[in-house]
């Protein structure tokens, strides 16, 4: 057995019988919402974990892989969730762990209060209204070390710094900013990433067996295979803009979301484009063999009162049967669900469009479809900012049959960004928002 199967399964069994480990989640009441008018949404039952504290967490998995956890307690598990196969069970994934943003001189400075987290998949059950973790998988290289989830190349991704931003880390070409999950039948893992952005194969015990990343990346120096299989027209992805959502098809072939438009040709253009992309990858060719464009409502159709259209973002998509994906198009307020189908007709991959010289850019076009583009049509099953008792920021959305959904939130570990974030003695001074699974009725059988 190996020490991380041993550390997993010490994570099981202290869950199960609710030893010290504190790793077992509070109770918290179900919220039922009232009589939903026809056509809405309807909140059915919640569920909610409690506080485990990230270091305790962490160092069961890996031991003394956290040092000082600075009062932050497991959270950002919300960042996807897939269903595990028997009632009420999920694999959830957590992104780079805990993250904020101060200013310093007046400029933004990345925060990263735990380096020493490590990405990991967490199995969760709902029972009754708690989220039980029964289970963990930390993510690691081919030697066995964590891959962590600090930024990956200076010059591309932002500068990570120590919890009062004084201090610059190292940057770490393994670290992963893990978003959706999917479990294939072979028991092995699918994950996607910001950073690269890029589709990552990971073993069932949490070992990465292969990264995808963009054509001409030039990721040096990872402890584990990385492959340059997807079109270089990526690079262009925004800084924590990446791969968001991912999902998998009955034939066995993956989904990956862009969350935001291309900064293509430039930043301004992403931050006022509508458009972005999903691509259709092939694990037996290990190959992107589609590419779809797709694109939002305006951002006050998708949230009232917000004018921002780069506040658009994807963040789940998720496969309902053939070709065909509910997609969340969401604000931080709000989101809503829409149903696309993936047809041959629609596909882009490889065309002038994949091309970062073609001017005008696709994120450009004020109407692609006028222009001639392909665009996904889609049809808006539900608007979940109708339905009462919906958190904010949900970022993972599973099916749990043909009319609800489980839906989870990213709690962001609790932080908030500026020098208020942590206090005198450099503890958390936490936002008071947790992780929460809503069940969600839908107006129609999806």
């Amino acid at each position: 057995m190996s020490p991380h199967s041993a550390s997993r399964r010490r994570v099981h069994r202290s869950v199960a019988t609710g030893l010290p480990l504190a790793v077992a989640a509070a109770l918290v009441a179900a919220t039922t919402a009232t009589a939903a008018p026809a056509g809405d949404a309807q909140v059915i039952r919640t569920a909610t974990l409690g506080e485990i504290p990230l270091g305790t967490f962490s160092n069961a998995l890996l031991p003394g892989s956290v040092g000082d956890d600075h009062g932050v307690h497991l959270g950002g598990i919300g960042s996807d969730i897939y269903p595990a196969g028997h009632k009420g069970e999920y694999w959830t994934v957590t992104d780079r762990g805990p993250n904020g943003q101060i200013k310093v001189d007046g400029k933004k400075r990345r925060t990263f209060p735990v380096p020493g987290f490590d990405p990991a998949i967490v199995k969760i059950r709902v029972s009754g209204d708690e989220v039980e973790v029964i289970d963990a998988i930390p993510l690691t290289t081919t030697s066995g070390k964590p891959v962590t989830g600090l930024p990956d190349q200076s010059g591309r991704d932002e500068t990570p710094y120590t919890y009062d931003a004084r201090t610059a880390l190292s940057f770490n070409p393994n670290g992963l900013d893990t978003e959706g999950i999917v479990r294939a039948a072979d028991g092995t893992f699918w994950l996607v990433d910001e950073y690269g952005p890029s589709l990552v194969h990971v073993s069932a015990r949490g070992k990465v067996l292969t990264r995808y990343v963009p054509k001409g990346l030039n990721l040096t120096g990872a402890d584990y295979p990385v492959v340059e299989a997807l079109p270089s027209v990526l690079l262009h992805r925004k800084i924590n803009r990446g791969f968001e959502g991912l999902a998998q098809l009955p034939c066995g072939d993956l989904v990956v979301a862009l969350q935001s438009p291309l900064s293509l040709p430039d930043a301004s253009a992403g931050d006022a484009s509508r458009t972005t992309r999903l691509l259709r990858f092939s694990p037996g060719k290990k190959a992107v063999t589609a590419e779809y464009a797709y694109r939002f409502d305006p951002v006050s159709v998708v949230d009232p009162g917000e004018d921002d259209t780069s506040e658009l973002k994807i963040s789940s998509v998720v496969a309902v049967g053939g070709d065909r994906l509910l997609v969340e198009e969401r604000t931080d307020k709000a989101a809503r669900l829409q149903l696309v189908r993936l047809g041959h007709r629609n596909d882009i991959l490889g065309g002038p469009w994949d091309d970062d010289t073609t001017a005008p850019s696709l994120e450009q076009l004020e109407d692609p479809a006028a222009a001639g583009v392909p665009v996904l049509t889609k049809r808006l099953v539900v608007d979940l900012g109708k339905a009462s008792g919906v958190p904010g920021k949900i970022e993972g959305i599973a099916r749990v049959n043909r009319d609800t959904l489980a839906l989870i939130n990213d709690n962001d570990f609790g932080m908030t960004d500026g020098t208020g974030a942590f206090d005198a003695e450099g503890r958390l001074v936490d936002s008071g928002i947790k992780t929460t699974v809503t069940y969600v009725r839908l107006p129609e059988d999806v």
